[in-house]
């Protein structure tokens, strides 16, 4: 019984204090503090598709031998790809929010299998016209530990309610 419950369920940080929110449970409500998290391993194709929609083809998403002379130790998974685990953990946790702005702080590669740890949290919550205009400090982790990429994010949100979601799909 439990064990069902936890799989259904994801995770809500505020502070350090978890939280586990199941199918059963009362929404939740966003606050201040309150940390949103997704993890994801991004493969080979993964990174084919995203060359397609962006036109980034630079080799070194592509070829290991020039991923190394450029002084990485393989192929390198596109920033953008991985900073879009922000835009995915807003959006399917409050549906019908609006993407304002994101800034990107490049801090170490990540490769092809590395498993990172995408996280979002609230750091500034105001109302306007039955809206909300949350900022939140936006973070990636690779393999649970080391901080790949940083910044900060703007979302119009319809409501601070927010939706449990079981990512499909992932390869995490």
């Amino acid at each position: 019984m439990f064990t069902g419950m936890f799989v259904k369920s994801y995770f809500l940080v505020n502070g350090s204090s978890l939280r586990y929110l199941s199918s059963s449970s009362t929404p939740s409500v966003l606050k201040i503090g309150d940390v949103l998290r997704h993890r994801r391993i991004f493969s080979n194709e993964d990174v084919g598709e995203y060359s397609k929609v962006s036109h980034d083809r630079n080799p070194l998403h592509f070829d290991s031998e020039s991923a190394r002379a450029a002084g990485f130790k393989d192929r390198l998974v596109h920033g953008m790809l991985v900073a879009s685990l922000f835009p995915r953990i807003i959006s399917s946790h409050f549906p019908g929010a609006i993407y304002v702005s994101q800034s990107l702080n490049f801090r170490s590669p990540v490769y092809i299998g590395d498993e990172i740890s995408g996280e979002v949290q609230a750091i500034n919550i105001k109302e306007n016209k039955k809206r909300y205009i949350a900022k939140f400090s936006t973070k990636c982790f690779k393999n649970g530990e080391l901080l790949v990429l940083d910044g900060e994010a703007m979302a119009i949100l319809p409501t601070l309610a927010v939706e449990q979601v079981h990512f499909h799909g992932s390869r995490s």
